[in-house]
């Protein structure tokens, strides 16, 4: 009778991790604004979180992932310039992960436009980010920003 030796992963130190909280606290406060709109919008899918992988070189500091609430994301990892430093450069990059993440994880867009239907983008309007739709194409139907990140629910 042979024994069949435990199967082992190849590379066992990628495994994605939750990051703890306060490792990046511009992130987390930009996560949680987005997490508002996310509940507004989609309240049956948990909060999105941040995930971390470490770097494929030694010196490298990991690489931080928004992803849905089963762990799993698409996407770049989220840029280290301006992470600790800049909120509004935080949530710019905050924003566009989840977006990403949301959309190709869950298969639909993200968010939606209550007028329009349509999806929204974020865009940067006066050092604030926002949510930002595209109109219908009906005549008259014109594009319009709907909320700052984090206020979708307010509407």
């Amino acid at each position: 009778m042979s024994t069949i030796p435990p199967r082992r992963r190849p590379f066992p130190d990628f495994d994605p991790r939750p990051v703890p909280p306060g490792t990046y606290p511009l992130w987390e406060e930009a996560l949680a604004l987005v997490n508002r709109d996310l509940a507004a919008t989609l309240p049956e899918q948990g909060e999105l979180r941040l995930m971390a992988l470490p770097h494929g070189e030694e010196d490298e500091p990991e690489q931080v992932y928004v992803a849905v609430a089963d762990g799993s994301w698409h996407g770049n990892p989220l840029e280290r310039e301006g992470d600790r430093d800049d909120p509004a450069d935080a949530l710019a990059d905050v924003v566009d992960a989840a977006q990403e993440s949301v959309v190709e994880r869950l298969w639909q867009a993200w968010p939606l436009c209550a007028e329009h239907g349509l999806g929204m983008h974020p865009r940067d309007v006066d050092d604030r980010i926002v949510w930002w739709c595209a109109g219908g194409g009906r005549t008259g139907d014109q594009a319009h920003l709907r909320a700052a990140v984090g206020e979708l629910g307010t509407m």
